[in-house]
Parts: structure tokens; C-alpha cells; sequence
């Protein structure tokens, strides 16, 4: 969404009467994280509504039960690794209604589901029944009723070993996932005038942005140094991911031992986008971010800081510390994190679009159609133009990577001075 003077207004959208005034002091607009934060989930947030997010669009969670088959096996590799502890949890972020924290416990074999504990983490509580379709992908497609189905429905009693909380539990051991949670939490945007220095963007209810003040020297201006490099540069965009770093690390650092799990669309530091990432999604429809609780508010993650956050609490977390040179591969040693793409993790853990042989169309019609319906999940799963793309962050805290995972891409943490010569 373009930025305006102060001067200049879009009409206001959505209804709302402080997104008509044209008077509304410069000194008042909340930049996007304020913003976003309050749209998402303060009262009658977009997270908050009863529909869901659900209502408005899938996930690979939505696309198919061959994701949280998936994410079982996973998990099952995680036990194995942690030598099979007594109890084995399962932390879902950002469970939504809990589709893949009910789909992966239904998923385990016999012997792993009576350890497993689930744990659904939603700031907006137990969810309502599924009822309204959506497809964040792409306009309205198949919604989680003709998906993956009602998760409450389809775990069965597996239901009963799924605890709902607002945060994640703290002191377990087992895999923490999360699928498409880190996009959405809120960040600062911020835009260099034509001299270059770079200014906060503010946002009216209505969506209109105006420049504010010149960004602080403080953390956020040195996240940037660090880790967006050319932000200053007149016209450009960049989102401080600093709340993502945060957050992905206290996540982690929940863990006593285990293996943290992040899927998202994202960059790195090398080829971060030139004008940012936010965008809205309502109704099946990518949209311009309006911050009124009418639609999803997001933006692609810096998984490469989220990777040197989530590192250092690992570090932590096992009692290590954690020192290195000027550029440190994140993923050198066997207990450094990882950046995969979902294809192929996906891939690695059993999930591919391979069209059944032809010759069972002939013996067994019907497991030929399951097969070829199975196919067309997968390939959507680890589509290199859509869900493939998709980032997975791996963090191991006190276990060795699994040995099912590709190794991935080498990650590396630019020093917090040295990023202010970067180009």
C-alpha cells in the first residue's frame, strides 16, 4: 500500500469513523505493530472472530492429512532421537482450531500415542465447530470441513490428550511446531525518505500510511543494520522482524529437550524483498492490510535471525554457551539449526506426488483412485510455486537433528557491527 503525505487520504474503508477524519493527528497513528497487534487480537480481532482464520483461508494443515501424517513421523523420529521419554509432547503454535495438533496425535502408532501429550497454543481459546471455507493460496477453495475434516471429530478420543493454553507449555520434551506463526507476529514497517533516513510507517484505521519520525538509534535501527541490509535506501521498505526473533526464541526455550519446528514463507539476508512483504488476506483473497480486524494481517519472516534467536536459547537451554567468529554457520554442527524447504522435508518424510502405477487401475480400482487422489495432496504440499516454497526452520535443543531431515542450507550470523558497512 503506497505511502501518502500527511496532506493526502484514501477514503476510508471498512466503516470505521476515525478512518474518515482527515484531522487525525499525525501524533496519534500507531505504526503496523501497534496496529496489527490490536487488528489481530484485541477485542473483536480478526483472530478472535468465530469463523477463525480458518474461515478465510488454508494451510497445508487445510490442504491435507498427509501434512500431519507427515509431522507424526517427524515427531516419531524425535522420539526415538530423545530415547523414547515418558512423556512426549506434541506443542501445535498458533493451533487455529486445532487441526494438526488432533491430526498428528490420531497419526502416531499405538506405542507413541500412549506417551503423547498435545498441546494447542491459541491466544483466542478453545475453538467453535468448523464451518466456513477459505484458501489463503488462492481464492476459495476447500475449507478444513472437506479437508482435513473436524479435528475434534476425526481425533476421536485422541481429543482428551490435547491441553488448550494461551502460551506454550514450559519444561517439555518433544516437538515444537509452528505452521504459519511467526508471519503473523506484528512487526514495524518502515520506509527511507528521499535523504535516506529511515522513518516508521504509520497506519490510519482505514489502511492509509504516512511517514513518522526518523527511526531511534536503538534495537530496532540495529536489527536493521544487522540483518536488512540496504534498508536505507531512498524508497525502499523493510519490515523489522526483531518481535519474530523474540518470539521464536522464548518458544524454543520452552523446551527442555527436543526439536522446534517453524514453516513459513520467508527470506534471508542476501535477497530480502525491496519493499516488504505485508499484505492482508480475507474471504479466499489476497487484500490490502487494513488494520480494523477485517482481515489477516502478514508478512514473510526473516527465518535466518529467527535461526541466530532461536540458537542462542537453544545454547542456553542445554547449558551451553555460544560464541563464534564474525560469521558463524548456524548449521555446521550436528546441534546448529537448519533452513529446508517444505518439499523437501516433505519429501524426506515420505510425502511426494508420484502417480500410482496405471497397472492398479486394473487389479484395485478403487485403492488406484485413493492412490491418485493421495497424489494430487502431496504434489499441492510441495508445489515449488506455492506450499513447497515454504521455509521449515529446524532447531534441535539438547538432541541431535533426525536423521530422516535433509541437512539443508548453512545459515550464517553476521556480526551486530559489522552489518553496518553491509551494502
Amino acid at each position: 500500500m503506497p505511502v501518502t503525505d500527511e496532506a493526502e487520504r484514501l477514503p476510508g474503508a471498512g466503516g470505521d469513523p476515525a478512518g474518515e477524519r482527515p484531522d487525525v493527528p499525525l501524533g496519534s497513528l500507531p505504526g503496523w505493530r501497534e496496529a496489527a497487534e490490536a487488528a489481530l487480537y484485541g477485542p473483536g480481532g480478526f483472530y478472535l472472530r468465530p469463523e477463525g482464520p480458518a474461515g478465510h483461508f488454508r494451510t497445508s494443515v487445510h490442504a491435507s492429512r498427509l501434512f500431519a501424517e507427515a509431522v507424526a513421523r517427524l515427531l516419531c523420529g524425535v522420539d526415538e532421537a530423545l530415547g523414547h521419554p515418558a512423556e512426549l509432547a506434541f506443542v501445535d503454535m498458533g493451533a487455529g482450531r486445532g487441526e494438526l495438533v488432533h491430526g498428528v496425535l490420531a497419526a502416531l502408532p499405538a506405542e507413541v500415542a500412549a506417551r503423547a501429550r498435545g498441546y494447542a497454543v491459541e491466544r483466542a481459546g478453545v475453538p467453535q465447530p468448523l464451518g466456513a471455507e477459505g484458501d489463503r493460496e488462492g481464492g476459495p477453495g476447500t475449507g478444513p470441513g472437506e479437508g482435513a475434516g473436524d479435528p475434534v471429530a476425526a481425533a476421536g478420543a485422541a481429543a482428551a490428550d490435547v491441553v488448550w493454553c494461551a502460551t506454550p507449555p514450559q519444561g517439555v520434551t518433544g516437538l515444537l511446531f509452528a505452521n504459519e506463526w511467526l508471519d503473523n507476529v506484528p512487526l514495524d514497517v518502515v520506509e527511507a525518505d528521499p535523504d535516506g533516513v529511515l522513518r516508521r510507517v504509520l497506519v490510519r484505521p482505514d489502511g492509509t500510511e504516512v511517514l513518522g519520525g526518523p527511526l531511534d538509534e536503538g534495537p530496532d535501527a540495529r536489527w536493521l543494520r544487522r540483518w536488512w541490509p540496504g534498508a536505507a535506501r531512498p524508497g525502499l521498505r523493510a519490515e523489522v522482524g526483531r518481535p519474530r526473533d523474540g518470539a521464536w526464541a522464548a518458544a524454543v526455550g520452552t523446551l527442555r529437550a527436543g526439536y522446534a519446528v517453524a514453516a513459513d514463507y520467508g527470506h534471508l539476508r542476501a535477497s530480502r524483498p525491496a519493499h516488504g512483504t505485508l499484505t492482508g488476506f480475507r474471504a479466499g483473497r489476497e487484500v490490502p492490510p487494513v488494520p480494523d480486524g477485517s482481515c489477516d494481517i502478514t508478512a514473510h519472516v526473516a527465518l535466518d535471525a529467527c535461526a541466530a534467536a532461536g540458537a542462542e536459547r537453544a545454547s542456553a537451554s542445554a547449558g551451553a554457551g555460544r560464541t563464534g567468529a564474525a560469521r558463524t554457520p548456524l548449521g555446521a554442527g550436528p546441534a546448529g539449526p537448519r533452513l529446508v524447504t517444505q518439499r523437501d522435508a516433505l519429501h524426506a518424510l515420505g510425502v511426494n506426488g508420484a502417480h500410482p502405477p496405471l497397472t492398479l487401475a486394473t487389479t484395485d480400482p478403487a485403492a488406484y483412485v485413493r492412490a491418485l487422489a493421495a497424489a494430487s495432496e502431496a504434489a499441492e504440499l510441495t508445489a515449488t510455486d506455492g506450499l513447497g516454497a515454504f521455509g521449515w526452520l529446524l532447531q534441535p535443543v539438547g538432541m541431535p537433528h533426525p536423521a530422516a531431515l535433509p541437512e539443508g542450507t548453512p545459515l550464517a550470523v553476521p556480526p551486530e557491527d559489522g552489518a553496518r558497512t553491509a551494502p
